[in-house]
């Protein structure tokens, strides 16, 4: 970002004595860096608003009191900086105050069909599912962000309730301290779609 702003700078002042000395070529060239810096720099400067905006925590879920956990994908958890255990009370306090839309969904179907939406729900969402297992109510993905590569590892699990079925979903980066927000549109994205599915 420093690097784009400094070369804004450096071109600008080219343009400036080009546009003085009539050289067109240099007036276009400058041009081009100016536009080639500002593109550069707003990346790094949009994240950082972002941050600002959002709490600094990366694992974000439906169920706060007892979030879903992994298991087929423990391990590679377990190797992530960001590990495999819930941040607790204080993350699920700064999640409730920034996102307190994400709960957990009731679905009215049993939860074999519940799991199938949920299923059919992810691999939509261009998740690699690298677990299924319909008798334990639990799937487990792994999402790639599109810009930076980044992996964050989701699970998601049915469970019988009242009138039909209980699902609740969990979506953890696997590095960083802050997710920029990614993990609660993540999770918003699968209830929208979710719910979607079940309507139809």
């Amino acid at each position: 970002m420093y690097v784009g702003i400094v070369v804004v700078v450096i071109a600008v002042v080219g343009a400036v004595l080009a546009l003085i000395s009539r050289h067109w070529v240099s007036v276009v060239a400058a041009s081009f860096a100016i536009l080639l810096a500002v593109g550069t720099a707003a990346v790094p400067l949009a994240m950082q608003r972002t941050g600002r905006s959002v709490p600094a925590i990366h694992d974000i879920t439906t169920d706060t009191e007892r979030p879903p956990e992994f298991v087929a994908l423990r391990a590679i958890r377990d190797r992530a900086p960001n590990g495999v255990v819930y941040g607790g009370a204080s993350v699920a306090t700064e999640q409730k105050r920034a996102y307190p839309d994400l709960t957990s969904v009731r679905l009215s179907m049993p939860p074999d069909r519940a799991f199938a939406l949920v299923e059919a729900t992810a691999k939509s969402l261009g998740w690699d599912v690298a677990s299924a297992a319909p008798a334990e109510g639990r799937l487990e993905a792994t999402d790639t962000t599109r810009w930076f590569g980044f992996k964050d590892d989701v699970v998601v699990r049915v469970v019988p309730a009242a009138e039909g079925s209980l699902v609740d979903i969990r979506s953890v980066s696997r590095v960083g301290r802050s997710d920029l927000g990614a993990n609660a549109r993540r999770v918003r994205a699968f209830v929208a779609a979710l719910s979607s599915r079940a309507r139809a």
